[in-house]
C-alpha cells in the first residue's frame, strides 16, 4: 500500500492546509466504514484516493445531517448544508470548513462529479421526507432520486469515457441491490425509528404487515420475505458484476471486490433470518478480508503484465 503522504504527493495535493484537510477526511473514513476505506486504499491508483475519501466523507456527512432529529430541523440542516457546498464550489472563500476545502480541491480536479453533487442535494428533501415506500415503484424513485447520485459522486471518478451511459445504467443496478440490503440489514433499527425500507406491498404480498415484525408473530412468512428480497439483491448484484467490463484496467479489482463485499453481506443477512428483527447481522470480516486478499492479487497481475508490455515495447 502506498504510505498516505506518497498518496497526496501522487494526486497532485500539495498545499500543506489541503493536506490536512484531505488527512482530517481519511481519518473519518476509516473510522465508519473500514472494508470500503480499505478496498479503496489497496486497490485504486493512488492519485485517485484522496478523492474517492473526500467525496466518501461528504456524503457520510449529509446522510448524517438529513437523517437526525425531527423533520424540520432536517430540512433546515438540509438548506443550510447545500448553501454552504454550492458557495464553496462555486466561489473560493477564504475560510473553509476542511471537509469542503477537500470537496472544492475533488470537484476542480475532477468537474464530472459536480452534476452528481447538486442531484444528490436537491434529493436530499425527499430522503429527509420518507417515512415508508407503499410500492416497489416507490423505491425505485427513491433510489433514482437519492441513492444513485450519491453513488455516482464516488463512481463518476472512474466512468469510462466511451461508456458513460451504460455504466451508469449498470451503477443504479448495483445501488439497486445495495439500498435493499441496507435496509435488510438495518430492518430493526428501522422498524423502531418507523421507517422500514421494504415496501408495504412486498409485505402484503407475503401476508405480513409492519405490526407483524414489530410483534415478529409469522417467523416463517419472515423467511419468505427474506428470501425474497435476498433473491432480487442477488440478481441485481450477478448484474452489476459485469461493471468491470466497462471501466479501464486498473479500476477493475477496486469494482469485483465492491461488488464481492455486497455479496458477503447479503450471506450474513440470509444467515441472520428472522433474527434481522431483533439486530443488524454481523459484518462478515473474514470473507471480506478474503476478497480484498484475492483482488490485490489480482491487481498485482495486472501490474505485471503492463510492466511486461512496456518491456517488450
Amino acid at each position: 500500500m502506498t504510505t498516505w503522504p506518497h498518496t497526496l504527493d501522487r494526486a497532485g495535493i500539495t498545499n500543506s492546509a489541503l493536506r490536512d484537510a484531505y488527512s482530517a477526511q481519511r481519518v473519518l473514513v476509516a473510522r465508519y466504514a473500514r472494508a470500503e476505506y480499505t478496498a479503496v486504499r489497496l486497490l485504486l491508483p493512488a492519485p485517485l484516493v484522496p478523492h474517492v475519501i473526500a467525496a466518501t466523507a461528504f456524503m457520510h456527512h449529509s446522510d448524517t445531517l438529513i437523517d437526525q432529529g425531527p423533520l424540520p430541523q432536517r430540512l433546515a440542516a438540509l438548506a443550510d448544508w447545500s448553501t454552504q457546498t454550492q458557495a464553496a464550489l462555486a466561489d473560493s472563500p477564504a475560510h473553509l470548513d476542511p471537509l469542503l476545502a477537500a470537496l472544492r480541491h475533488t470537484t476542480l480536479a475532477h468537474p464530472q462529479m459536480r452534476q452528481y453533487i447538486d442531484t444528490y442535494l436537491k434529493g436530499g428533501e425527499l430522503e429527509a421526507r420518507w417515512t415508508s415506500f407503499t410500492t416497489e415503484d416507490d423505491f425505485q424513485t427513491y433510489v433514482g432520486t437519492y441513492a444513485l447520485p450519491a453513488f455516482m459522486i464516488i463512481a463518476s471518478l472512474i466512468t469510462p469515457p466511451h461508456e458513460p451511459e451504460a455504466f451508469e445504467a449498470g451503477c443504479r443496478t448495483f445501488i439497486l441491490a445495495s439500498q435493499r440490503l441496507d435496509f435488510l440489514e438495518d430492518l430493526a433499527e428501522d422498524l423502531q425509528s418507523g421507517r422500514p425500507g421494504i415496501p408495504d406491498q412486498a409485505l402484503a404480498d407475503h401476508g405480513l404487515t409492519r405490526d407483524d415484525l414489530l410483534k415478529q408473530s409469522e417467523p416463517a412468512r419472515v423467511q419468505s420475505l427474506i428470501r425474497h428480497h435476498a433473491a432480487l439483491i442477488r440478481r441485481d448484484l450477478t448484474t452489476a458484476a459485469q461493471l468491470e467490463r466497462l471501466v479501464q484496467i486498473p479500476h477493475r479489482p477496486f469494482l469485483r471486490a465492491l461488488v464481492q463485499l455486497q455479496s458477503a453481506r447479503l450471506a450474513a443477512a440470509t444467515s441472520h433470518g428472522p433474527k434481522l428483527l431483533d439486530s443488524a447481522p454481523k459484518a462478515p470480516l473474514r470473507r471480506a478480508s478474503l476478497i480484498l486478499l484475492r483482488a490485490i492479487g489480482t491487481r498485482s497481475t495486472h501490474r505485471l503484465s503492463r510492466s511486461a508490455s512496456r518491456l517488450q515495447s
